[in-house]
Formats: structure tokens, C-alpha cells, sequence
């Protein structure tokens, strides 16, 4: 059973008022100053007004007409002082499953040490490589959304109460040519897992997608994940091709099986 909390109902005024930057777009800038402050709250996750303040080097008045273009053009939201990127991801909902209600949502900024240990979780079991990588990235950048003329990323996540017990992630190339394809991982905490959560936000992940325009989201695993390629292949996924002797796990070579579903 789905319920349905629509973002837009929780940040009414953001969207409203202000709009929100979709994550297909490139962002553009205006003057020098502009670039700044996004870049800067791009790269941190989150800043504080008076941080952002120091980091564009033009006087108050202007400093805040920069900000307030930045937040009306929907690049950037603001709460109590603190901005952070106002990417348009969708809605948040709510689903009755075995393991009890789970809500999926958008990940943040707030979700950054949730993500990194229902990651870790996942990984302990050294079968998936790309999640493995995505983890150490996310450390690296100290940030859970990247949104620029190079790279983007958002995640979705499933929390029960206030604990994050999966995610999905899609990695979205800004380069031309390879825009309509994105690169999806989904895991599930063990204690959570055969509760359908796994299925909820792989499906979460390829609706975002299909709705923004991509044509074919892939993933890489091990031809050792047994239960991985089993639930993508489940899921309508199909394989593409596979590199031999592609990964070192232990002792072992292990082939990498590329699968991918197409819309």
C-alpha cells in the first residue's frame, strides 16, 4: 500500500515561490560571484550564509542579490541560514511493507552518515564493487548530491523512523553524448532485506529516470553476486556483455556481468 507525502506539499514555498532546478539541467551563471556561492555549496553538501559570505568576494548588498537570484532561479534552497543545492527529485512516499512502514524520499544532506553505513552494510559482503566505490566517493566529497557541468548524482533512500535502510543511487553523466544513459545501484541493509524495500527503490530510481529523459540505466556486478543478478534479472534487467577476470576479490578473478534495462 502506497502513501503518498508530495515534496512539493512539505516545501510548498520553495516550489512555489522559488522553483526548483531539475537534475538534468547544467547549471548557467550570470556573473563570477554567482559561480562562487553554488560551486561552493555544490562541492560542501551544505553552507552557512556567513561561510558563503566570505567566499564571494563582492560587497553585502551584492552578495545578497547574487544569493537571491541563485535561489529564485531554484539552484539553491536556504533553512535558517543554511543553503544547500534545491534539486527536483520528486516526491516522498510512504509504503506498508513486511518490515513495517517505510518511507522513500530523497536523500540529503542529513542522510550522509545513514548512507554511508547502510552502504557499508551492504559491502561487507566484498560482492559489490560499485557500491564499495560509491561509499569511499561520497567520504571523498563529503557530500550526498553533486550537481554540475561534469557530474551529477542523487540518491534515493528508505528509512524506517529515523534509520536509513537502503538506497538507490544514479549516477548521471553531464557529458553530451552519454546523457540519456545512467549508472543505478540499490542496496538493502541485511536486517531488512526480503521485505520488498530492494524492489520499492529500484523502481523508484528507473521511474526518476524514465520520467527524465534517460533511454537505458546500467549496473556492474560480480558474476559471484549471485542474488544481485537474480534480482535484477527479475526485475527485466538484461545482460550486456561480461569482462573477464574484470575484478580481484581475495585470491580470486572474478568476471564483472553488465546488465542494463532499457525503457
Amino acid at each position: 500500500m502506497l502513501f503518498a507525502i508530495h515534496e512539493q506539499e512539505i516545501y510548498a514555498w520553495h516550489t512555489i515561490v522559488l522553483g526548483v532546478m531539475r537534475a538534468t539541467e547544467r547549471p548557467t551563471f550570470e556573473s563570477e560571484a554567482s559561480k562562487l556561492i553554488y560551486e561552493y555549496v555544490e562541492r560542501h553538501g551544505t553552507a552557512k550564509r556567513n561561510v558563503l559570505l566570505d567566499v564571494a568576494p563582492v560587497p553585502s548588498d551584492e552578495f545578497r542579490s547574487e544569493l537571491d537570484r541563485l535561489k529564485s532561479r531554484g539552484y539553491l534552497e536556504e533553512d535558517g541560514g543554511t543553503l544547500q543545492l534545491a534539486l527536483d527529485v520528486g516526491a516522498i512516499e510512504e509504503h506498508e511493507t513486511d518490515a513495517g512502514v517505510v518511507t522513500i524520499r530523497p536523500g540529503r544532506q542529513r542522510d550522509f552518515e545513514g548512507l554511508i553505513d547502510a552502504i557499508r552494510d551492504v559491502t561487507s559482503e566484498e560482492t559489490y564493487v560499485v557500491a564499495e566505490t560509491i561509499a569511499e566517493q561520497l567520504l571523498y566529497d563529503e557530500a550526498v548530491t553533486r550537481h554540475n557541468r561534469v557530474e551529477s548524482r542523487v540518491f534515493f533512500v528508505a528509512t524506517i523512523g529515523e534509520e536509513v535502510v537502503g538506497w538507490t543511487h544514479l549516477d548521471l553523466p553531464q557529458v553530451s553524448r552519454i546523457r540519456e544513459t545512467a549508472q543505478q545501484t540499490v542496496g538493502v541493509k541485511e536486517d531488512y532485506r526480503g521485505s520488498g524495500i530492494g524492489s520499492l527503490l529500484l523502481r523508484r530510481g528507473l521511474d526518476w529516470a524514465e520520467a527524465n529523459g534517460f533511454r537505458k540505466v546500467y549496473n556492474s556486478v560480480p558474476m559471484t553476486n549471485d542474488r544481485a543478478l537474480e534480482f535484477l534479472g527479475d526485475h527485466g534487467w538484461e545482460t550486456e556483455a561480461i569482462r573477464r577476470d574484470h575484478y580481484t576479490i581475495g585470491d580470486e578473478h572474478i568476471d564483472e556481468v553488465m546488465m542494463a534495462y532499457q525503457f
